[in-house]
């Protein structure tokens, strides 16, 4: 066995190897590692894209939240004014109808006064007209002496 024989020998094989494995194996081998690593690339992407997305709705939310909050403040301090603009009128509205029941009582008052010394004066004068005719022993005629009796009567 010659030991440089089986050198060459190897050294052919090999290269024949090599060049099998360039021409057949290598192109496949290659072809699936760039495959691969555009698919990696890709979803390295996408996950970026979904995170910036994920962001910005995070943030749209929140935004929607603050302005729904305002709203619903401003809904709120709209309804507390309408309540207090309300609470006023109707104690505007209670005083008035207090002041108007006051004034009717007042009149009522007013006009009950005026009967009951509308009543003294015809009873005062005709017990004037009694006294007098008591005195003078004579009977007064309550017609003919009506002047008489409303001056005396306006003078009570």
């Amino acid at each position: 066995m010659n030991l440089n024989l089986t050198l060459v020998g190897q050294a052919i094989s090999f290269a024949i190897f090599v060049w099998f494995c360039m021409k057949y194996v290598w192109p496949p081998v290659t072809e699936a590692m760039h495959a691969r690593q555009k698919k990696i690339a890709d979803g390295l992407d996408a996950a970026s894209r979904a995170a910036r997305d994920l962001e910005l709705a995070q943030e749209k939310a929140g935004q929607q939240l603050r302005e729904g909050k305002e709203q619903a403040a401003l809904i709120i301090e709209q309804a507390n004014k309408r309540a207090n603009q309300i609470v006023e009128e109707a104690k505007d509205n209670a005083r008035a109808e207090g002041e108007r029941l006051l004034a009717a009582a007042q009149a009522e008052i007013e006009q009950e006064v005026n009967r009951a010394k509308e009543e003294l004066r015809a009873q005062v004068s005709a017990l004037s007209l009694k006294g007098a005719e008591q005195i003078l022993n004579a009977s007064i005629d309550e017609k003919a002496h009506a002047e008489l009796v409303e001056k005396l009567a306006a003078e009570l």
